[in-house]
């Protein structure tokens, strides 16, 4: 879902527009309708801004609905690509509950939406068995809303917070290779659906 989201939303579509994207991607329903707690905007720091939401309407991707109940926000999702992507039904909800806290615990107190969203992004395209992880640099910034020099500083948070053990990246080719610290990993049994590539694989 991170790299279909990649190629759906605009370019400039921010690190939040995106971590909001994610979610609502992850929580719709056949309907392509999302009914998304304010407890997971608390928890994502996106429930002070409005912003996010003005971007993915602006772009047409959702449109929110009236009606919103004092502790969820509607929204009807407007990119039918959406019913065609893996995963499907429960999945979709467990694979948004792990994104939630993948992201919360990968920042570590930070409140900037970059981190939380790279740290899902790491996280998602990690081997499980091995704790490492190999993609490339310019494709990890297109998901995440962000150039790729904005990357460095991040991937230095992120290590200095306590979700990376090391990162190196190569300035000619472009690979970005990342080891995550003990104990921070996606267990094997937990879902794969945030990202459905496999892990390890050079990005196409």
């Amino acid at each position: 879902m991170l790299s279909y989201l990649a190629t759906a939303l605009p370019q400039d579509t921010s690190a939040a527009a995106h971590l909001l994207a994610l979610q609502c991607a992850l929580r719709m329903n056949t309907r392509m309708q999302v009914h998304l707690p304010k407890g997971v905007l608390r928890s994502l720091r996106l429930n002070t801004t409005s912003g996010p939401w003005h971007e993915l309407e602006h772009t047409r991707w959702l449109r929110p609905t009236p009606g919103n109940a004092a502790n969820e926000i509607t929204a009807e999702l407007l990119d039918v690509t959406l019913l065609s992507q893996a995963p499907a039904g429960p999945d979709r909800r467990r694979a948004a509950d792990w994104a939630l806290r993948a992201g919360s615990s990968s920042a570590a107190g930070a409140i900037e939406p970059l981190p939380r969203l790279a740290g899902v992004y790491l996280v998602a395209h990690t081997d499980p068995e091995s704790g490492s992880g190999l993609g490339e640099l310019d494709r990890m910034a297109r998901a995440c809303g962000a150039q790729p020099a904005e990357l460095t500083g991040t991937l230095d948070q992120l290590a200095a917070t306590g979700l990376l053990g090391s990162w190196q990246a190569c300035p000619d080719s472009g690979d970005l290779q990342w080891t995550l610290a003990r104990g921070t990993g996606r267990r094997s049994h937990e879902p794969r659906t945030v990202e459905d590539t496999p892990h390890l694989a050079a990005p196409r």
